[in-house]
């Protein structure tokens, strides 16, 4: 077995493992910081709408322009009086894109860029998108993305319970906000194809959630009727649990996208790339840091804020205290897997195995494979 797959089992079983929900202040303090920053680069810098949603002409000049895109973004600034966005196509056609402007206004443009790039007024194709229209498809995105965070909670509510579709819902806005702000920051253009990027990672993020949640509520079953583990322990060996195959489904879903933008968008220069591998990226990599350290610690903190889970963690902690006292061996969360039942006295005993062979130990959801014969 690799080293990864060795580690895999050992964080799967409980032998190895690291206390995510112990020092939940802390991923919750640099969430909040990194939070902050996106809303203040979103308030100061604010989002470069792309001509779908606030309207505008777009131009595409014939094949193998001599033209650069800087002097094209020049003359069509200097034609438009509106900032312009200029992209070069495979074919050697440039894509310019002016925001902001009429029927009437496009005429004169392209005229004035049919002179500056020595190019027939004929062969230059104008479309023209109107504010209305984007106004349109701004609200049917916003009204999209509203319908899908009411259709994920009241589904986590039903197949879990309210503390799970709480803390799930404040993962997606951690990951949403976080997403729109690296796209003020950077000024990128977004689209529509950046709302369908931020759809499909929110169902990412949402999905690693959930293999979590499934983890955290089979081990927290009758969690009450053991004195062995607290419920925030046996949610950080839920995060253990699945931590590997966390990680490994965010690496592979990260290398393509990240080929996307950094490879696509920035080496070879195919911009329209931009706006949907961007949303991708920062989604995905927020979305499986949101799963392991804002989501699990927030259900422990909501769960182990109700009177049965404080009673459950004061007699835990007075049974270490008294196994401490006596010299006994005091068991905790790193000892053994969890198990629903509450174990009678002789079940610490080891199983007795064939003779002349030493005894042997279960591993069975922490329970022993027998009883003493």
């Amino acid at each position: 077995m690799s080293k990864l797959g060795n580690l895999g089992a050992r964080l799967h079983h409980g032998e190895v493992g690291y206390d995510f929900v112990k020092n939940r202040k802390l991923w919750y303090g640099i969430s909040i910081l990194i939070t902050i920053t996106a809303i203040v680069g979103l308030a100061v810098r604010g989002l470069h709408m792309g001509i779908e949603f606030q309207g505008g002409a777009v131009f595409t000049t014939p094949k193998n322009m001599s033209a650069s895109v800087s002097q094209a973004e020049t003359y069509a600034e200097d034609a438009s009086g509106h900032d312009a966005i200029v992209q070069k196509l495979g074919d050697g056609s440039l894509r310019i894109q002016i925001a902001g402007t009429d029927t009437d206004a496009s005429d004169q443009i392209k005229d004035q860029l049919s002179k500056d790039l020595d190019v027939p007024a004929e062969k230059i194709n104008a479309d023209l998108v109107g504010p209305s229209w984007g106004d349109q498809i701004a609200n049917k995105a916003w009204q999209g993305l509203g319908i899908f965070m009411v259709l994920v909670v009241i589904y986590l509510a039903i197949a879990f319970e309210w503390r799970m579709a709480l803390a799930a819902f404040v993962a997606l806005i951690h990951d949403i906000t976080i997403t729109v702000g690296i796209y003020a920051l950077v000024g990128f253009e977004v689209t529509p194809g950046t709302v369908i990027g931020l759809l499909t990672i929110l169902g990412y993020s949402l999905y690693d959630t959930v293999v979590v949640f499934d983890s955290l509520k089979e081990q927290t079953r009758d969690v009450t009727k053991q004195t062995r583990w607290t419920y925030a322990e046996i949610a950080n060996r839920s995060i253990n649990s699945t931590l590997v195959r966390s990680v490994n489904t965010t690496v592979v879903a990260l290398l393509p996208v990240g080929g996307l933008l950094f490879i696509g968008g920035g080496v070879l220069g195919a911009g329209m790339l931009n706006d949907i591998s961007l949303s991708l990226f920062v989604g995905l990599a927020a979305g499986a840091y949101s799963s392991i350290f804002i989501a699990t610690p927030l259900v422990a903190d909501l769960k182990e804020a109700e009177p049965q889970m404080k009673a459950l963690k004061k007699r835990v902690l007075a049974k270490r205290a008294q196994a401490a006292a006596t010299g006994e061996p005091v068991e905790s969360a790193a000892d053994e897997r969890p198990y629903a039942d509450d174990e009678p006295e002789d079940e610490a005993a080891a199983v007795v195995g064939p003779r002349n062979q030493p005894a042997s130990r279960g591993r069975g959801r922490g329970r022993p494979s027998g009883k003493r014969r």
